[in-house]
């Protein structure tokens, strides 16, 4: 539900509204036990803090790579994808006749049902189920086709095996869909950072300001770790996405100008 808000609204929700609660904390708790008690165990609890800390800093930042890597895997699929397709046309426009014309236009189909289709479909980790038909349609067409001498055996072979390119940047950018980041998982980022954020609340420095900045400052560096996660943990929803840009490129360039026959 987060992921499919908008990235300003994420930045208010996650990091500037809990930090600006977790600055009032060292403040209500100093209300409630006083500095006296409070500073007589600083440090005990720096050693303890300095432990919570790193253990915590380790999680997040390996949250943070695991979803970072994916992101940047999705996108990958997806140029994958555009350049088999690209290729896909590349190879037809050597196919003569009415078999050259019917696979240019099942490619075409193909592209346009998954920009349309597969994009809004994946914001839901799911696939679209017409554009799964429009790829075996294009399938069906390339092996429709028959070749009547070695060119056209070479150029089929080279179609089908960039159409499987292509069938499998989908499968793997669809597989991405759905998230990196399990609910357990989750559990632990959460409550590791209200902990870590909260052990703050029980130094007593003298100076209740700068208590308050500096809880503050490890708020927000926390929080905007959360907010990384969150914003890409689904690689095709949300403010920060990856878009369908690479095959409506292809489509613009060679997929919809029928080839000369």
């Amino acid at each position: 539900m987060l992921n499919a808000q908008p990235l300003w609204l994420l930045v208010l929700l996650i990091v500037a509204v809990p930090t600006l609660a977790a600055m009032s904390g060292p403040v209500v708790l100093r209300r409630w036990v006083g500095l006296d008690k409070l500073s007589i165990n600083n440090e005990v609890a720096g050693f303890k803090f300095a432990t919570v800390g790193v253990t915590y800093a380790v999680l997040l930042a390996f949250a943070v790579i695991v979803v970072w890597e994916r992101f940047s895997a999705a996108e990958g699929d997806v140029a994958r994808e555009a350049g088999a397709a690209a290729a896909v046309y590349r190879l037809i426009d050597g196919v003569e006749g009415e078999a050259g014309a019917k696979l240019h236009a099942a490619m075409t189909a193909y592209l346009e049902s998954a920009v349309a289709g597969d994009w809004p479909a994946m914001q839901h980790g799911k696939a679209a189920d017409n554009v799964t038909r429009d790829l075996n349609a294009l399938y069906a067409t390339a092996l429709a086709y028959r070749p009547t001498d070695p060119r056209g055996a070479v150029l089929l072979g080279e179609i089908l095996k960039q159409v499987d390119t292509l069938t499998e940047a989908r499968r793997s950018r669809l597989v991405k869909a759905g998230g990196a980041v399990p609910d357990i998982l989750w559990v632990v980022l959460c409550c590791g950072a209200a902990i870590t954020i909260g052990f703050t609340f029980f130094f007593g420095a003298e100076n209740l300001r700068a208590q308050c900045l500096m809880t503050g400052g490890l708020a927000v560096l926390i929080l905007s770790g959360l907010l990384v996660i969150i914003a890409i943990d689904h690689p095709f929803s949300g403010g920060l996405k990856v878009g369908p840009e690479a095959l409506v490129e292809v489509l613009h360039d060679v997929g919809r100008h029928s080839p000369a026959r």
